[in-house]
């Protein structure tokens, strides 16, 4: 059970109540509130030390030696690590020179160490993810934590954290690949950016807040990747859902150094849509099983044989298959799709990550500014990241590579540039 102490008086609350509590409380300000009532179980070990101090400056109680007095006490806090407590601290008085002795334990305790990220991770990850139990064993004791002083350091963290995504350099990053793709996020939209380096890592390299997938946005946004040092050089492959502003924006910025992977299961889906429901769990399999097919002979004839039945049915679906097909059989084109089709014939890397961020964001109830969508997505992307895993296939990635330019024709033209 949890002891809670207020104005004087301990209330019983129990694990079952604390709980529930933590349950009702719908936002993330509400579940501020749940974790001041973690009250300290004591600090005993503080109050002996500062006691202690005291007793070597002015005696024991009631004795008359020295100059030095004890003067009562005052409310005060320190911190303990990155942790905030609030205390009842005893005065000493220089009586001859009528002055107050500061306690050297005291002011020892007044800085926090990392206090600004440990709240941030602690406020990210337990209140908005249902992860109390690792935010109470992190701030058992930690009185004082209220509403404000959480919104205060919380806002410096993260907006560190979105600095540091925004601005940190690409140039040591050895890319092959790069994800894209968008996500509606509070009545509005997030685009993200994966890169996949040479060793199969996954890197955040940004995102943007857009209602839509416009050209524009998307191509400035590439754009600000290359200031950072995003290097293309030996060419790239952007897997992506098949939108136009997407696709239009990696030709305008990346010219004829890109590849695109279209992904396979949007491709499937979309098709899907144009189906009448009764027949929609046969095209499913059939689109299924052509996409899974090794070779690129083999994926393209069964492709060529589902669009010939479905020209019959639809064709409006006829005309989805046909619209960018070529695109989605890129592995197989450069003969990878065995050992990299798990990773990359689909974006569900994003879709993983944007996943993982609704499990961050999705219980705040309500988002004030841009800039607060802005500090949170970052500080989320930047906590999933370190625990991203690598991509399958990854021992593959140097065959990607030289596949890249040799279907472009980068290798011809880098040998040309040398002569």
């Amino acid at each position: 059970m949890i002891l809670q102490t207020r104005k004087r008086k301990t209330k019983i609350v129990t694990k079952e109540r604390m709980e529930k509590m933590f349950e009702e409380a719908t936002n993330t300000n509400a579940k501020a509130e749940l974790i001041q009532m973690l009250i300290p179980l004591g600090l005993k070990a503080v109050n002996e030390a500062l006691q202690e101090e005291v007793k070597r400056l002015a005696g024991e109680k009631h004795s008359r030696d020295g100059v030095a007095s004890r003067w009562g006490e005052q409310t005060g806090s320190v911190y303990l690590g990155d942790e905030k407590f609030r205390i009842e601290v005893p005065r000493v008085r220089d009586t001859d020179k009528n002055q107050e002795i500061p306690l050297g334990t005291y002011a020892a305790l007044q800085s926090p160490r990392h206090m600004d990220e440990g709240l941030m991770q602690k406020v990210l990850l337990g209140l908005t993810q249902g992860r109390y139990e690792e935010t109470s064993r992190s701030i058992p004791e930690a009185f004082g934590l209220s509403k404000s002083t959480v919104s205060r350091r919380f806002v410096r963290a993260s907006a560190r954290k979105l600095s540091e995504l925004f601005n940190r350099r690409l140039d040591k990053e050895d890319i092959v690949a790069l994800f894209i793709d968008g996500k509606s996020f509070a009545e509005d939209g997030i685009i993200l950016a994966v890169g996949i380096t040479m060793e199969g890592k996954k890197v955040i390299l940004g995102f943007i807040q857009a209602a839509s997938e416009n050209v524009r946005v998307i191509r400035d946004f590439f754009e600000r990747l290359i200031e950072r040092g995003l290097c293309y050089e030996e060419g790239l492959l952007f897997v992506v859902d098949g939108s136009k502003g997407i696709l239009r924006a990696i030709q305008e910025v990346f010219k004829g150094k890109a590849l695109i992977q279209r992904c396979q299961w949007h491709k499937r889906e979309n098709v899907l849509s144009y189906l009448a429901k009764n027949v929609q769990g046969e095209y499913k399999i059939k689109l299924t099983d052509a996409h899974h097919q090794t070779t690129y002979q083999e994926a393209k004839a069964a492709l060529a044989k589902i669009r010939k039945e479905l020209v019959l049915i639809n064709q409006s679906a006829a005309a989805s298959l046909d619209e960018g097909l070529e695109e989605t059989l890129t592995l197989h084109r450069l003969g990878l799709f065995d050992k990299l089709g798990i990773s990359f014939k689909t974006t569900n890397v994003i879709e993983s990550i944007q996943a993982r961020i609704a499990q961050h964001t999705d219980k705040v109830d309500y988002w004030k500014t841009s800039d607060q969508k802005h500090r949170w997505i970052a500080a989320s992307l930047l906590d999933i990241e370190p625990r991203l895993r690598k991509v399958k296939g990854m021992k593959s990635l140097p065959l990607l590579r030289m596949a890249i330019k040799q279907e472009l024709g980068l290798d011809q033209k880098q040998t040309q540039k040398a002569a």
